[in-house]
């Protein structure tokens, strides 16, 4: 569904691209976490992905079409939400109406129901909201749009606790079956028990693009851990009730941990080619003759 090839882009003339060389591909109906250090790209990627940029080299293809194109009726199936929020100056309803009429599936009926959830109130202007409450409002028209590829950068930035888990609940129930999403966040916690995929990377390569169920069949994270398993571990921070643990996996048909995403994503900073590896290894099925 998305195809990103040999992706890479810089600002003006600068000579060190922000992204080199990047290649993945993800399927239709996946929720993917997309995490990276500061600076490394992210939001220019997705902006590379709308066709709001236009790459260096390489090429980003959305259901056979490349998006720098940036034709109608393949970005009325694709939608951006961006960290800061700006809206115009116009009703509810008539944001709704002007900008829902530029998505062939937009659904009046999700929208109402999603400005519901979120607990919203909006009896003047839409830019005369917070920013917290202009973010549920683009957050709800986004959704009710129904897009067949959605990405968000830092969603929950912003959000009040209630607001985060309306979004948790609303992105599970009201998208359709075959939405992509992409998530760019540093608030992991916020989000972590909805990734289905996992990407990480830094300014130089991908450190990692994996499943989830793969990444828990290669390792395995514990909390409170001894200081003792601590020092044979493949990772380890402190925690109030002693340490936080990566592991091997060595019964991954029995064993199966919720993912440390910031513990993953450190261990994917410092160590990515053992990351790797042992990901690699937990997805080859072992031979009569390797037992």
């Amino acid at each position: 569904m998305l195809k990103i090839e040999n992706l890479s882009f810089g600002y003006g003339r600068a000579k060190r691209p922000v992204i080199n060389d990047l290649s993945l591909e993800l399927p239709e109906g996946v929720v993917c976490g997309l995490l990276a250090p500061n600076g490394t790209g992210k939001t220019t990627l997705l902006q590379l992905i709308m066709g709001a940029l236009t790459p260096r080299a390489g090429s980003v293809v959305f259901d056979g079409t490349d998006t720098r194109l940036r034709r109608p009726d393949v970005l009325a199936q694709m939608m951006l939400v961006p960290e800061q929020i700006s809206l115009p100056s116009l009703s509810l309803k008539n944001f709704t109406k002007l900008y829902g009429a530029l998505y062939p599936s937009f659904s009046q009926e999700i929208m109402d129901r999603c400005i519901s959830e979120f607990h919203l109130e909006v009896p003047g202007r839409v830019n005369a909201l917070s920013m917290g409450q202009m973010k549920k409002v683009y957050l709800a028209f986004a959704l009710a749009c129904q897009p067949r590829l959605l990405l968000m950068d830092e969603p929950t930035n912003g959000l009040d606790i209630p607001g985060k888990a309306a979004m948790r609940r609303l992105l599970a129930s009201v998208l359709p079956e075959n939405t992509t999403v992409v998530i760019s966040t540093h608030q992991v916690r916020d989000l972590e028990q909805m990734l289905e995929r996992i990407i990480i990377m830094d300014n130089k390569r991908l450190l990692l693009d994996s499943t989830v169920s793969d990444i828990q069949r290669a390792m395995a994270f514990y909390s409170g851990a001894s200081r003792e398993d601590a020092a044979q571990a493949l990772a380890s921070v402190p925690s109030p009730a002693g340490f936080d643990i990566i592991v091997p996996n060595l019964d991954p048909d029995n064993t199966e941990t919720p993912v440390n995403l910031e513990m993953l994503f450190e261990f994917a900073m410092t160590s990515p080619d053992s990351l790797m590896n042992l990901i690699s290894n937990a997805k080859t099925p072992v031979s009569h003759e390797q037992l």
